[in-house]
């Protein structure tokens, strides 16, 4: 080839590279001389440097550095580094012409003479500022999220390897595991498992789920470093490579342990709450029941009493008229049972001395008891009177004493002791039979619930003790342990001294009935028919003058017309107006008649415990006592 045409062919292949480079404006493409001055300067470079060629053209290139760099000779060592190693590739900061800074990828390549000498260097950069904020944002999140899971402390957050081995530990981790990161780390995860669930494989089921279903839940025991259980709250989720491959599991732990305590407390007091209105039902409908029962038994009794006066001389009859009174008092027992029960028995307090009391009952106990049970009492030399009724005392405690007896099938020894306290007097009943079980404890004050078998108890006797002892400001108390005895306690309160006891009451009543009786003018107050012509026959019987009248409303109109009433027998429990309502119109309207209460509740309003009582079911002399205290 002809030199003109190699010169010409030359200039042509140049002229191709300088337009490639021209045109090129996502690098900057330039040229420096061995010193490091800009000999050319291309689109690129101009557009996200700011330079123009004519301005940038002969100045030296560290200008594009920041002071610091420049400080440390930076430009001058890339150089030097390009010219030892044929070339610089680096990224750093570079300044614009308007001062604002770019992330630069750069790379300089030395320019030599075909003799070898450096004659400049050919300089590549790209703008990369984009990539480096993008990195830089996803460097700070990624430190953010790794001090958020090193700052969380209620929530154990670890990784795991795919075979299970601890690959991180947060602080939560180490307060609620116990085990510091050095400790735990490169350690296999099974170890926070009881050692029953490692041998059933339980902490690789676990993964195998998360593997399978990408997530595995569950709420279990887990075991702390020094060796405590506790009840966490696990999360398992797999963690998988873009391509789809496992690479490990994140784990989150949760102790809830105080949550499950808040729970099953809410819960005992839920039933706690369920089983207190449920007794309250109960009590209402078993407290209604015994009301109406007590006012048929009422006049069942009035009636076989009017009849049994006055049959004539037959001694068949008169047994078979005995027996059903019999029979009636028997059922007048079992509804101050209810009434016990459902906390409306009409008590009377007086002051007892119970180990008295108790000696009086020994031989009863004892026959109760039988020859199986060995009987023993330990009382102090000095204990104080207690309030209580003394009738309803000693059912209460002949029930406990066959509590006991049939808890010692095979035989044993019943105790009973009296304990002073501050201001009660502790009788405790202690037996060495076969004991209950905490469910058997737990439900042993039930209504109806009972251990003998069908029909060998009612399941109402310890709910009945334990009504009557609440009415008279006591309480009752189990202590039991299965094959170790019971012990039950009646914590009974100190009498006050305006009590009487049985014995000063009883001549009270005694001496009443021996008075003079004039007739009077009495006025019958009750909602029961029966009830009401038993009672008027009952005093019809004793020569008074009665005046009836169905119902509160009823018996004010009687008020307001009769003359020379001389007494108000009432119901307490009547429908629109009570019994102490009416006694009120009575103050009202005849200040200074006296009013007499008949009533089976003891729960009456506390205005009106100055109003004397007559219990029901009550019989003639009943009347005759309760007529007799009013001195008229």
């Amino acid at each position: 080839m002809e030199t003109s045409d190699r010169f010409s062919a030359s200039q042509s292949e140049e002229g191709r590279y300088r337009l490639l480079v021209e045109a090129v404006t996502d690098y900057a493409i330039y040229m420096l001389d061995a010193d490091g001055i800009v000999t050319s300067w291309n689109p690129g470079a101009r557009r996200f440097k700011g330079y123009e060629a004519r301005e940038i053209i002969g100045q030296h290139f560290s200008r594009f550095y920041d002071d610091a760099d420049r400080a440390l000779g930076l430009p001058a060592r890339n150089l030097r580094i390009a010219t030892d190693t044929g070339k610089f590739e680096g990224e750093g900061w570079r300044i614009r012409k308007d001062g604002t800074r770019f992330w630069a990828h750069i790379i300089i390549d030395p320019i030599r003479s075909t003799s070898g000498q450096i004659v400049g260097y050919a300089k590549i950069t790209r703008d990369l500022t984009e990539r480096k904020q993008n990195e830089e944002a996803l460097r700070q999140s990624e430190q953010q999220f790794r001090l958020l899971v090193e700052g969380v402390t209620d929530y154990a957050i670890y990784m795991l390897s795919p075979e299970g081995t601890v690959a991180s530990w947060n602080a939560g981790a180490q307060r609620i595991k116990g085990y510091a990161p050095s400790e735990i780390i490169g350690e296999h995860f099974s170890r926070f498992y009881t050692e029953q669930d490692r041998q059933t494989g339980e902490p690789m089921k676990a993964l195998a789920a998360a593997d399978l279903h990408g997530r595995f839940e569950k709420e279990s025991v887990r075991v702390r470093k020094d060796g405590t259980p506790f009840i966490a709250h696990v999360i398992i989720d797999a963690i998988r490579s873009n391509e789809g491959a496992l690479v490990g599991f994140a784990k989150i732990t949760r102790d809830v342990t105080e949550k499950k305590k808040a729970e099953r407390s809410l819960e005992t007091a839920r039933e706690a709450l369920f089983q207190s209105q449920k007794m309250d039902a109960i009590g209402q409908l078993t407290g209604g029941v015994a009301h109406d029962f007590n006012n048929l038994l009422a006049a069942i009794l009035g009636s076989l009493e009017l009849a049994r006066r006055r049959v004539p001389d037959d001694e068949k009859l008169v047994r078979y008229l005995d027996n059903a009174i019999q029979g009636a008092r028997r059922g007048a027992v079992l509804t101050q049972r209810m009434l016990a029960f459902a906390r409306r028995q009409e008590l009377k307090p007086l002051a007892v001395d119970l180990k008295e009391l108790v000696e009086s009952m020994s031989g009863l106990l004892k026959s109760s008891l039988g020859p199986g049970i060995l009987f023993q009492q330990s009382f102090p030399e000095k204990l104080r009177r207690v309030s209580a009724d003394p009738n309803q005392l000693e059912l209460a405690i002949l029930n406990l004493a066959v509590n006991a007896r049939d808890a010692m099938a095979k035989g044993g020894l019943l105790r009973l002791e009296g304990r002073q306290e501050d201001e009660h007097v502790r009788l405790l009943l202690i037996d060495d039979g076969e004991g209950m079980d905490d469910e058997t404890l737990r439900r042993a004050l039930e209504p109806f619930f009972t251990t003998k078998g069908v029909g060998k108890g009612t399941g109402l006797g310890l709910s009945m003790v334990h009504g009557m002892m609440e009415q008279l400001g006591g309480k009752l108390t189990i202590s039991s342990d299965k094959g170790k005895g019971t012990t039950v306690e009646l914590w009974l309160r100190n009498a006050d001294g305006a009590e009487r006891d049985d014995a000063v009451a009883s001549a009270a009543n005694n001496g009443g009935a021996a008075r003079k009786r004039s007739r009077l003018s009495i006025l019958v107050v009750d909602d029961d028919s029966l009830v009401l012509a038993n009672t008027r026959d009952m005093l019809d019987d004793l020569g008074h003058h009665v005046i009836e009248a169905a119902s509160g409303s009823e018996a004010v109109r009687v008020l307001s017309q009769a003359a020379n009433l001389d007494l108000v027998i009432t119901d307490y429990a009547m429908p629109t107006m009570t019994g102490v309502q009416l006694a009120e119109e009575v103050r009202r309207l005849l200040p200074g008649l006296p009013v007499i209460l008949a009533t089976g509740y003891a729960e009456i309003p506390s205005g009106s415990v100055d109003l004397p009582r007559l219990s029901k079911p009550f019989c003639q002399q009943d009347l005759i006592n309760a007529i007799d205290a009013l001195e008229m």
